[in-house]
């Protein structure tokens, strides 16, 4: 680290647990995030201030006017604009030390084969069934840490599936492929603000956790947010012998970053 650098991260050198070790795996580490919207925003800006030193950003949508409300990583200016290049230009201005590479596309299965393999840790900050699946899937094949969060309404919850463990479970043992499930979107629900804030402000500091390898993160454990009343509940999850995803999969483990 430069000068500049001790600087800008001493509030995290000062801290034992984190310490100039941690901060250097922070701007050594490359961070997926996918998802630019209401978690996405939040756990980018986040990763960035903390000095994550690159952050790749997948989101296929442009910037919409109903975003406003909670995508604080946009501006009413950038309505229109693909919302990786929005966030990018935040990014840039709040740490141009960190380098932003931008994917204005869905994460499909050939670009999670092909980007998973490098990445430090994966932020699933996305919006639908399918595409959490696809996440989760190539993160247990390659051995990826996996931070997966989701709100809607007053409703949040999150959770950290650390891959390199052979006993951790997988999203899908928590929510199988399988099982029927109504796909429901905050453009027909809605979602408080707030709580996509906190959820996406979790994301960052789980994967935090995970890149500088301290405190204890939320493996083996799913939390759940009632932010109309303030309620936090965690409950255990376990490895699913017969999980369709983990259970039968041998962990790829020569391609990942350290």
């Amino acid at each position: 680290m430069n000068n500049d650098q001790l600087l800008r991260y001493s509030r995290h050198i000062l801290i034992d647990e984190i310490g100039i070790e941690a901060q250097q795996r922070f701007l050594d580490a490359h961070a997926i995030i996918i998802g630019a919207g209401g978690l996405g925003a939040p756990a980018a800006m986040y990763l960035a201030a903390a000095g994550v030193g690159k952050i790749t950003l997948v989101d296929a949508d442009t910037v919409d006017l109903t975003n406003m409300q909670r995508q604080i990583v946009h501006a009413t200016r950038s309505v229109g604009q693909a919302k990786v290049e929005s966030a990018k230009q935040t990014l840039n201005a709040l740490n141009p030390d960190v380098k932003v590479v931008t994917v204005n596309a869905r994460a499909d299965q050939d670009w999670l084969d092909a980007n998973v393999p490098g990445a430090s840790v994966v932020l699933d900050c996305s919006d639908n069934f399918a595409t959490r699946h696809a996440i989760n899937a190539a993160c247990v094949a390659y051995g990826v840490p996996l931070v997966s969060g989701a709100a809607l309404r007053f409703d949040g919850q999150i959770s950290t599936f650390d891959f390199r463990s052979p006993e951790s479970p997988c999203y899908a043992c928590v929510f199988p492929p399988d099982q029927d499930f109504e796909e429901v979107a905050c453009s027909t629900m809605g979602v408080f603000a707030p709580t996509v804030g906190i959820i996406g402000a979790m994301q960052a500091a789980e994967a935090l956790g995970v890149i500088g390898g301290f405190g204890e993160t939320l493996a083996g454990r799913l939390t759940m947010l009632d932010s109309l009343r303030m309620e936090w509940n965690t409950m255990k999850i376990a490895r699913q012998k017969d999980c369709p995803v983990c259970g039968h999969t041998k962990v790829r483990t020569d391609s990942v970053d350290s």
